[in-house]
Formats: structure tokens, C-alpha cells, sequence
């Protein structure tokens, strides 16, 4: 069985940024999977799940009202690993050309006084959201975007290398 693209990501060297997970045509449209990684893996904690889901509101709000982008704007939403969001979009833009567009809808965090959509009748779990906690990961994200926005690393996947025996399979050790 083949490994999945975002498996063969080595998560031991990846570093917050925004990176191609994935681009599928669908008919004539070319759709694009952007890994939007806030965190660290297995090096900070993960995202605490409540700041997560009031991310996930709040920038979702923020692209599907974004005049610019928001027909653009397929899917938002968090990884089950809690490091990070996964952003679908239609066409295949490099990640440095969505850069400014999840800068601003982090750094639009900030001045939310409440979590759009957190009622019992818009939301599957309403009274998991943590507001200031969102604010306090969407700054952090936000600063260190701008902090390394000339860094090559915060756009590009390091990819796992895996031994390929002679007749030509990839060997996964256990």
C-alpha cells in the first residue's frame, strides 16, 4: 500500500509555515491542499483543542468574507494532529501567494470579541471555544510569519527519504 503524500512529510524537520500538501484536478479546475502548520510537531504541545475549534471559526469567517479570495476559498479546518489547519482552494498558487491572505486572517484574530457561529444552533460542540487562547496562538503565529517571511523553509516541505530496494519499492522500517 502506497504512503499517503502528507506521511512521507518528515515531521521531525518541519516548521510552522505554509506548504502544498497536495494539488488534485477535479474536471477542469485544479484544486490545491495548503498544510498551515502553527506548531511544531512532536517538539511544542499541540494546539489546546478549544482554541482550536475557535480558530477554525474565526478563520473561516475571515476567508469566506475576504472580498478578494473568498470564491477562491474551498475548505478550512483543523489537522487531527492539532498543529495546525488544512486550506483548500481552488487553482494551484505556490504557498508564498496565499502568504499575505493567512497572515491577515491570523493576525484578524485580534479583534474578535466573541467566536462567530458559537451557538447551539450553528455548532456542533458551542461551548468548546477558548477565545483568548485563540488570540494568544493566532499573535504567535502571526509574529513568527512575519519574523521568517523571507525563509525558504516556511514554504517548503522536508521530505522524508526513504531506501528504495532494487526492484524499486520505497523500504519502511518498523
Amino acid at each position: 500500500m502506497d504512503l499517503i503524500p502528507s506521511f512521507s512529510v518528515d515531521h521531525t524537520k518541519i516548521v510552522p509555515g505554509i506548504f502544498t500538501s497536495r494539488v488534485d484536478v477535479l474536471g477542469d479546475q485544479k484544486v490545491t491542499t495548503y498544510d498551515v502548520r502553527v506548531t511544531k510537531p512532536n517538539v511544542e504541545p499541540a494546539i489546546d483543542v478549544a482554541a482550536m475549534h475557535s480558530l477554525e471559526h474565526i478563520i473561516a469567517t475571515y476567508l469566506r468574507n475576504n472580498e478578494q479570495w473568498k470564491d477562491e476559498i474551498v475548505y478550512w479546518g483543523p489537522m487531527g494532529c492539532l498543529t495546525g489547519f488544512y486550506l483548500i482552494m481552488k487553482g494551484n498558487r505556490e504557498p508564498s501567494e496565499v502568504y499575505e491572505l493567512l497572515l491577515n486572517a491570523f493576525q484578524s484574530v485580534e479583534g474578535w470579541d466573541e467566536v462567530p457561529g458559537a451557538e447551539a444552533v450553528n455548532c456542533g460542540n458551542y461551548l468548546m471555544h477558548n477565545l483568548p487562547m485563540a488570540k494568544w496562538y493566532a499573535r504567535k503565529y502571526a509574529d513568527y510569519l512575519s519574523a521568517n517571511a523571507g525563509k525558504p523553509e516556511i514554504f517548503n516541505y522536508p521530505k522524508s527519504e526513504r531506501l528504495v530496494t532494487d526492484d524499486g519499492r520505497q523500504f519502511f522500517d518498523s
